[in-house]
């Protein structure tokens, strides 16, 4: 009996965590991409490699959008999510979201795998292999975490939420942040940052956080963690309250409670 969609993506995001937690005492090679902020390591590019071979095998005729090989395309990320919006299986995979965690061997760094359907996320895994925590969602069957169902938080009220957020590492985009991050934090309970985006979007699934925004991020940062605040029934929307599309780039998830406050706050600054 062949293996559904999810299954063969939550089997392959262990595999690969794995493998990534073998490497976390060794040395590895970092490389700056983008800037200082930005870095990418030898075991990212062997992470994607493996996902990238694993889906080819169960899947050979999918499309796949990782977020190493995207840096090394001829074709514009632009043009590659709207052609993805139209094809019918693509996956959309960060190998290790969380690099700078990975780095500094600080725990936190996930796996993140998406699969989409014409531009409707139909699959999402994240999986943190430190903790051994395989959060996962199919598009109307749920959210789960280790296999039990797992909801968003029923608080209401910014002034009761631990909120979290990330730093881009555009320096416009980290500005924005720091801009949003001054309002926010003053209302909030609390704000945490653990430097990973699928990280957070599986902590505000599963209740552990009420919310999560940032500004500059890709697909596959965020893909899976959005079906999985989806199905566990919360809200994801951009910046500006419009909903996710596989091109959004500043996004803000949370428990449904305070969404509205919260893009009440980011609004106004226009991104």
């Amino acid at each position: 009996m062949s293996l559904s969609y999810l299954d063969v993506a939550v089997d392959i995001a262990r595999e690969a965590g794995k493998m990534i937690k073998s490497k976390l005492d060794t040395d590895f090679v970092t490389e700056e991409k983008s800037s200082s902020f930005d870095v990418v390591t030898e075991i990212d590019k062997a992470s994607e490699k493996l996902i990238r071979d694993r889906l080819r095998e169960a899947f050979p005729d999918h499309k796949f959008l990782g977020e190493e090989e995207s840096f090394q395309h001829e074709t514009s990320l632009a043009d590659r999510l709207a052609a993805a919006a139209e094809d019918d299986f693509v996956w959309i995979v960060d190998p290790i979201d969380g690099t700078s965690n990975f780095v500094q061997r600080i725990p936190g760094f996930t796996v993140s795998i998406a699969l989409a359907c014409k531009g409707e996320l139909t699959v999402g895994v994240i999986y943190d292999p430190c903790r051994d925590d395989m959060y996962y969602a199919e598009k109307g069957k749920g959210a789960f975490l280790n296999g039990k169902p797992i909801r968003v938080a029923e608080t209401e009220g910014l002034s009761r939420s631990v909120v979290s957020t990330g730093f881009p590492s555009d320096p416009q985009m980290r500005e924005a942040v720091f801009d949003s991050l001054r309002e926010i934090g003053s209302q909030s309970r609390t704000v945490r940052a653990l430097g990973s985006a699928a990280c957070h979007l599986a902590y505000v699934a599963a209740g552990k956080l009420h919310a999560f925004w940032e500004y500059g991020l890709n697909a596959w940062d965020i893909a899976a963690g959005v079906l999985l605040i989806q199905e566990a029934g919360g809200t994801v929307s951009d910046a500006q309250g419009n909903p996710y599309s596989l091109a959004t780039r500043h996004i803000v998830g949370s428990n449904k409670g305070i969404h509205e406050s919260l893009i009440a706050v980011l609004k106004p600054l226009g991104y």
